[in-house]
């Protein structure tokens, strides 16, 4: 599994795949468990809140240095939730989560972030490389969500 990163002068992405030998259900359990975040996470120390349409969140790194504010925008409940943060049109982050049941009974898993505005060129230095973190992320949660579903990893 490895991520890929997209970027122009006033846009970035990055985006991730991995099929998980789970149940969507399973995977969206993980996903929208604010309390169980961090057990199964490592990109993750903490988030406050409910992972629910139209609320904001507070999410910590581990490394105590940053803390961001989404707002769950829109969720479609087992298979796909967006957060978002910033001021359009200067700048603003999309974070989206998508699950895709198969026939097999896995799931393909997919996270993708857009970075945008007019600000992006002026700070886009000061992002954290998300490559890693992307991949962290979903070996976490195929991890975490294998085991819940008493599959192989």
């Amino acid at each position: 599994m490895k991520s890929r990163t997209t970027r122009s002068a006033f846009r970035m992405e990055c985006a991730i795949t991995a099929t998980i030998a789970a149940p969507p259900d399973a995977v969206w359990a993980l996903l929208t468990d604010a309390a169980g975040f961090p057990e199964w996470n490592s990109t993750v120390a903490s988030i406050e809140g409910e992972i629910a349409e139209g609320q904001r969140l507070k999410l910590s790194l581990p490394n105590g240095d940053r803390v961001f504010t989404p707002k769950v925008s829109a969720v479609e409940p087992g298979r796909a939730m967006t957060w978002s943060d910033g001021m359009a049109p200067m700048f603003q982050g999309v974070r989206t989560f998508r699950l895709t049941p198969r026939d097999d009974g896995t799931t393909d898993f997919e996270m993708r972030e857009e970075f945008r505005g007019v600000m992006l060129p002026m700070i886009k230095g000061s992002l954290p490389d998300f490559a890693p973190i992307f991949e962290a992320y979903a070996r976490d949660l195929k991890r975490a969500a294998e085991a819940r579903a008493g599959g192989a990893s």
